[in-house]
């Protein structure tokens, strides 16, 4: 009867990814099948924690986040969990070997957010660490099928790659992280007299990341290579967005990508990566 508790919590992993991120549901269907379910379940567990830093208000996010953080390493150590959203994350920590201190280091920059609200350069560096990096340590994990020899060598790329999706997201989010959570995650940065110099070395550096996480995709192994670099396309083309963007524009709104430039994203994606011209 487990066979059928573990398909249970498998959908609520795929329903709380579809219900949180149409770009990240969508990017994931370009994966090899075999690699939906164990990237559904790493993305359950790293929004339900997100949640309980951004949204739970009226509770003691610090109880419930160190709550989760426990039952999270019972999860993984007993390999069952009455929470279906652990259970699910447990079942791809133990069959891909993703080790644990992956998981303390992301948990450790949601820890974060309940007590920083502006990053010096070393926090900054450590909170992206956490929040970004593993998790593309974790994907990696996955679609190494363990293979130690190319996750080491992909290692860096993925690390950079996720490094540049989640500044992206901090940029797109300027406004309401500090307007409604109190948090400036960019180092140096005074938002109060955000000016073009100061986006624009925000995006020198994310470039970089850029670059150097591209590399990392034409490296891949073919099943998950579309998927990630839907992924890439799609978070290049906000950053370009971003890039065109005036300063007060960046301040007054979020920057969207509108889901019918998506599905045309999307599909050129598709079509470049079948003729092999990434």
């Amino acid at each position: 009867m487990k066979y059928l508790f573990d398909k249970v919590s498998e959908k609520c992993s795929k329903i709380t990814t579809n219900s949180y991120s149409t770009s990240f549901s969508l990017g994931i269907r370009f994966l090899a099948r075999k690699f939906h379910q164990p990237i559904y379940s790493i993305y359950g567990f790293v929004r339900f924690a997100d949640e309980i830093v951004d949204s739970f208000h009226d509770y003691d996010k610090a109880h419930l986040l160190k709550r989760f953080e426990a039952d999270t390493f019972q999860a993984i150590e007993e390999k069952i969990s009455l929470n279906p959203i652990l259970n699910s994350y447990q079942e791809v920590v133990n069959k891909y070997h993703i080790e644990d201190e992956i998981t303390k280091t992301f948990l450790r920059s949601m820890e974060m957010d309940l007590s920083q609200s502006n990053y010096n350069r070393e926090g900054y560096e450590e909170y992206i660490l956490g929040s970004a990096e593993v998790v593309g340590l974790m994907c990696l994990r996955v679609f190494c099928e363990g293979d130690d020899e190319k996750y080491e060598q992909l290692k860096p790329y993925a690390m950079k790659l996720g490094s540049a999706f989640q500044k992206i997201n901090f940029l797109r989010d300027i406004r309401a992280d500090y307007a409604e959570m109190g948090r400036t995650y960019f180092p140096g940065i005074n938002l109060n007299h955000f000016t073009n110099e100061d986006k624009i070395n925000i995006e020198e550096d994310i470039k970089k990341d850029f670059q150097m996480g591209f590399e990392g995709i034409k490296r891949l192994p073919k099943d998950a290579r579309l998927g990630i670099y839907v992924a890439y396309v799609y978070y290049y083309s906000l950053f370009k967005k971003i890039q065109n963007t005036p300063v007060s524009r960046i301040m007054d709104q979020r920057i969207r990508i509108q889901n019918r430039k998506k599905y045309t994203l999307f599909v050129s994606c598709y079509f470049r990566h079948q003729l092999n011209i990434l």
